[in-house]
């Protein structure tokens, strides 16, 4: 069983950070898959009329987990990354347990630039 934080104080790489700031913490979660996708639409052609299956359809299947993908949202810029850690059959995220403290982005000062006027 994996038992991971809510948020967590993680590397940005964002042009806008560039440095540890805190992170949350989701599950990836596939989207629907598109009817309008260059496979489906082939796989849909040759399957159309008479004739069967017409691709092959695994049934070995040898794993009983799958890699658990994290997604990891940036608190200062909403960048978002993906990580990718080990196989377990039960994954959790507790809401109670965070990691690092909110940190906030330095504002870079604006340098003022006097405008030429002419007459």
């Amino acid at each position: 069983m994996v038992v991971f934080p809510k948020t967590m104080n993680v590397y940005c790489n964002h042009h806008k950070c560039k440095t540890y700031y805190t992170h949350k913490v989701t599950q990836y979660k596939a989207g629907k898959a598109s009817v309008f996708a260059q496979g489906k639409r082939r796989y849909d052609r040759k399957q159309a009329g008479y004739g069967g299956q017409t691709k092959p359809i695994f049934h070995k299947k040898a794993k009983t987990t799958k890699k658990i993908t994290l997604k990891l949202t940036c608190g200062v810029c909403k960048a978002v990354t993906q990580r990718v850690i080990k196989r377990s059959k039960h994954f959790e995220i507790d809401p109670k347990k965070t990691v690092g403290k909110v940190k906030k982005q330095k504002k870079a000062k604006k340098s003022k630039k006097k405008k030429k006027v002419k007459k």
